[in-house]
């Protein structure tokens, strides 16, 4: 399998270093500040809580700082967007609790720059450094547009912020940046390697101009952009009062400590886990337009004394289309399970916890491609799906462990279901809309409770879905409905969380239509597995009625409350489709609920009965899944519920023995 097959890209193929490594290259050129291992251990436990402490709070205030300056609806109502602190060899200290994806892969971009920048053009007090190149990191892909600013302290460098957002359009050839018609990066937005667009505190023209000039909405960009040097600002300033009351060594040492601290930790619990090796295969339907592959990701986890190893040999080939992610969507697609997992009682400093894994990949695979492989949907494609085997694995580790089994989760809303408006706004304006309902994903069901109903995404603990009413009033929309959908949670001895549906058509656009971009996975075959014997999610469903008779069930005042309602012609959409949404056409998309946990037929038939009144579960599916028969009144009938288990257990054993061939 070819390795770098374009001349020049293996500089941008990178690979994190050691810190000792980091160092060495940058030292020539740059200052570094370090600490003694004595003043690590001499650090006293009240100061270092109290400066642990104040550095979460920092990150907390870099989030409040990038909520309160941006004006983009992916930010301030979904919080796709984080923060970290590092180290001055750019070993995370500590992260914020938003998109765990981006924030893991900070340190990435801060050592490449580190090794490439520090003698041309140099590294310097007051410079910010942007990024949105998959290759180098700070983002999964080229939406995941990242600065971070080394912090000085004298002439050495101490430390570095990082902010990095999505951008609901960074250029390509569709709207958005989703090039669903992808056959490799050049179809998509410019990867664009670390450069420096603050230079001595100072917004650089020239290169803002550059950056924006690729853009649709560059307005929005452009504000996005600041709040991101505020955030970095803001986190700087109290770091350096943080040096000023402690000492540079006292905060440093502490920054020592959180690391190894994690480090110990997680080591400690990995110990306490039986040894052994899971396996999972995760799958993508579709690469691009018109494409109906199937492409799989392999993962086997071995667990040996405190470490792990996340072998993903074995794993297919990169594909011609915009799924495939970097070795930056390897590490974005394991350090959010293993936050939410292994470390909810721990310090978040990836630093410390990268040490407690090795990662075994092969480059020219689907999840860790090579230049020039498409790569416009990384994060919810390649590197989403790296999750759920990722999930799978580490979930099957923890179900071995009677304390830590309770952390176990069947997979989370297995792909993200993408809907993304593009034209003119009720103002006249061009506006850009990255749809957000899916936030509102199902969660996996745990070995002793249901998934939370439209809970979020795992891998964004302080995600939200967006507002129906701002954005309504940002976007020329008007919804009809946003709601959970019955069945949609894998059913299990504990169900996973429901999904959910909206629906919506353009509302008050000056133009006869606007752009649709389509790209949601998980149509041909469910994503959200199971674990124990339980069943996955629902499959994704997105339908657009054209020319529908939508306007007058409106004008009669008609509530519309189901698809099958609007007349029209019904057309359902594949995983990947770039078209056009018409002033009389409906949009309708229906995501992902969480897998279930355990044999459905063991769930409690009271638990069922509830889950039917509650219309969280049909009647269909409660007797043919759960093999719960109910009274007219949805109470249960036990007698025929003990039958119909009976029945289904039969059915199962009959087609157990029956020959491969003939199931």
């Amino acid at each position: 399998m070819p390795v770098n097959p374009v001349p020049g890209s293996e500089k941008f193929s990178y690979r994190p270093r050691p810190a000792a490594e980091v160092r060495e290259l940058a030292s020539p050129h740059v200052k570094l500040h370090d600490v003694s291992t004595e003043a690590v251990t001499r650090l006293d436990p009240l100061t270092y809580e109290v400066v642990r402490h104040r550095l979460e709070a920092v990150t907390d205030e870099m989030g409040e700082a990038i909520v309160r300056m941006s004006g983009s609806i992916i930010v301030t109502d979904c919080n796709d967007f984080n923060f970290a602190i590092l180290d001055e060899v750019g070993e995370a200290v500590q992260m914020g609790l938003y998109n765990t994806e981006l924030a893991a892969c900070s340190d990435m971009a801060v050592k490449w720059t580190l090794e490439n920048r520090s003698a041309n053009p140099g590294i310097r007090s007051g410079d910010m450094f942007l990024c949105n190149d998959p290759w180098v990191g700070g983002g999964l892909h080229q939406n995941d547009v990242s600065l971070f600013a080394p912090l000085f302290v004298g002439d050495e460098i101490f430390a570095w912020t990082a902010a990095v957002a999505h951008q609901v359009d960074v250029g390509g050839v569709s709207p958005g940046s989703w090039s669903v018609n992808s056959q490799d990066v050049f179809w998509e937005s410019l990867p664009t390697p670390p450069l420096k667009i603050v230079e001595g505190g100072h917004l650089r023209s020239d290169i803002e101009d550059v950056w924006l000039r690729r853009c649709r909405i560059p307005a929005l960009v452009a504000l996005d952009l600041r709040a991101k040097i505020g955030a970095n600002h803001m986190a700087q300033e109290r770091l350096n009062e943080l040096v000023q009351k402690y000492s540079a060594d006292t905060v440093k040492a502490v920054m020592r400590r959180m690391i190894d601290d994690a480090e110990q930790r997680l080591r400690a619990k990995l110990s306490e886990i039986p040894d052994g090796e899971w396996t999972a295969v995760s799958y993508q339907d579709s690469a691009r337009q018109g494409d109906d592959g199937l492409y799989r990701i392999r993962l086997r986890l071995q667990k040996q004394g405190d470490q792990m190893t996340f072998d993903f040999t074995g794993t297919d080939a990169q594909a011609d289309g915009l799924i495939n992610c970097t070795f930056a969507g390897i590490r974005g697609g394991i350090m959010p399970v293993l936050l939410t997992t292994l470390c909810g009682d721990l310090p978040w400093s990836p630093g410390g916890l990268y040490r407690c894994f090795d990662i075994i990949s092969e480059p020219g695979t689907v999840n860790d491609c090579t230049y020039p492989a498409g790569v416009s949907k990384g994060s919810v494609a390649s590197a989403w799906a790296t999750t759920n085997a990722v999930t799978e694995c580490l979930s099957g580790m923890l179900d071995a462990h009677a304390e830590y089994s309770r952390n176990a989760m069947s997979v989370c809303v297995g792909s993200w279901d993408l809907a993304l408006l593009a034209g003119l706004d009720q103002r006249g304006g061009p506006f850009v809309n990255l749809v957000g309902d899916p936030m509102a994903g199902g969660l996996g069901a745990r070995p002793d409770s249901d998934g939370v109903d439209t809970g979020g995404l795992a891998m964004i603990p302080m995600g939200r879905v967006p507002d129906v009413e701002m954005s309504e009033f940002s976007y020329p929309m008007l919804y009809l409905w946003r709601r959970e959908e019955a069945d949609s949670g894998g059913p299990g001895r504990y169900r996973g969380g429901l999904g959910g549906s909206s629906a919506f058509v353009v509302y008050d656009s000056p133009a006869p239509e606007v752009a649709l971009v389509v790209s949601g996975g998980g149509k041909a075959m469910p994503q959200s597995s199971g674990m124990s014997g339980g069943y996955p999610a629902n499959t994704q469903y997105d339908v657009a009625v054209r020319n529908s008779n939508i306007r007058e069930l409106l004008s009669q005042g008609t509530v519309v409350t189901d698809i099958e309602q609007v007349q029209g012609v019904h057309e359902p959409m594949p995983p990947h489709l770039e078209t056009k949404l018409g002033l009389d056409d409906v949009y309708f998309l229906a995501w992902q609920g969480g897998g279930g946990y355990g044999d459905p037929l063991h769930r409690a038939p009271d638990a069922v009965a509830a889950d039917v009144l509650a219309e969280k579960v049909t009647s269909a599916a409660a007797r043919d899944v759960y093999g719960v028969v109910l009274h007219g009144d949805k109470t249960v009938d036990h007698d025929a519920t003990v039958e119909q288990r009976r029945a289904i257990r039969r059915d199962r054993a009959a087609e157990a023995q029956q020959p491969e061939g003939a199931r």
